[in-house]
C-alpha cells in the first residue's frame, strides 16, 4: 500500500466513477492541448504535449482502464502529475473538487473492483454517500516510463 503524504486528494471522474490522486502530486490541470501522436507508443499513450517548453508524455486514462472510448468534449482535462521527477499528463472526462478524506474513511480496495485493474488503486475513500476511488499514480506512470 503506497504512503500516502497527505490526506487532501484531486478528484475527477471517468464515465460516472470518481477518482482522486493525492494532491501533491498534482501540478495542474489544463484543458486539453494540442497533442503530438508517438509512433509505436502503447495505445494508451496519446502522445506528448508541449507545456512552457517541456514535452510531457500524455496517458488517456479511459484507454489505460480499458473504459468505452468517447470522444474528448468540453470538460476533458489533462491532469499534469509528477512522481519521482517524472512528469505525465493525464487525461480525464471531467475535473471537478479538491478533497480531503481522514485516513480512517480509507479502506483497502477490494479484489474485484469495477472493470480496472486493482493494482492502480490504493484505497477506496469514503465521503458520505460517495466512494472515491484513490489512484496510485507512480503505478500508473511506472508503465509508462
Amino acid at each position: 500500500m503506497a504512503a500516502n503524504i497527505t490526506n487532501k486528494y484531486v478528484v475527477f471522474k471517468l464515465e460516472n466513477e470518481e477518482y482522486g490522486i493525492d494532491i501533491l502530486r498534482v501540478k495542474e490541470i489544463k484543458e486539453m492541448l494540442r497533442i503530438t501522436r508517438v509512433p509505436k507508443a502503447p495505445s494508451f499513450v496519446r502522445g506528448v504535449v508541449n507545456l512552457r517548453g517541456e514535452v510531457i508524455p500524455v496517458i488517456d486514462l479511459r484507454k489505460k482502464f480499458n473504459l468505452q472510448q468517447r470522444n474528448d468534449t468540453g470538460s476533458t482535462r489533462i491532469i499534469i502529475v509528477t512522481v519521482d521527477e517524472i512528469t505525465v499528463g493525464l487525461i480525464i472526462d471531467t475535473s471537478s473538487e479538491v478533497l480531503e478524506i481522514e485516513k480512517e474513511f480509507i479502506e483497502e480496495p477490494p479484489t474485484a473492483i469495477a472493470s480496472i485493474d486493482h493494482s492502480y488503486i490504493y484505497g477506496i475513500g469514503k465521503v458520505g454517500a460517495r466512494l472515491i476511488i484513490l489512484l496510485d499514480v507512480s503505478k500508473i506512470i511506472s508503465v509508462t516510463a
